[in-house]
């Protein structure tokens, strides 16, 4: 079992020389891209809150608070991975699913 895994996951790593560019420029575009979200999405929650964020935590001490924050940052990445990642399984089309109703 370990060799068989050891022959499959090497390869899912494997990138063409040819084809290295275009994947190193689009990884560098998406990290950018989820960075400027994930700052947006962090300053709305920083401005939206009554008090100062940085004053509770830090001289504080408000643990509640920055599991709180940690919790929406958590949250927020885990969306912006997801956008970004996308979904790797083709959605059934129309005709599929029509075909699987009338055959029942």
């Amino acid at each position: 079992m370990l060799n068989l895994l050891s022959n499959i996951i090497p390869l899912a790593f494997v990138v063409k020389l040819d084809e290295l560019l275009p994947v190193v420029l689009s990884t560098i575009i998406f990290v950018l891209i989820g960075l400027v979200v994930f700052a947006v999405a962090f300053l709305i929650v920083v401005k939206i809150t009554p008090f100062s964020v940085k004053k509770e935590i830090e001289d504080d001490q408000n643990i509640a608070l920055a599991v709180i924050i940690g919790a929406i940052i958590i949250g927020v990445a885990m969306i912006i991975s997801s956008a970004i990642g996308g979904d790797s399984s083709p959605a059934p089309s129309v005709q599929q699913t029509t075909a699987t109703v009338q055959s029942k």
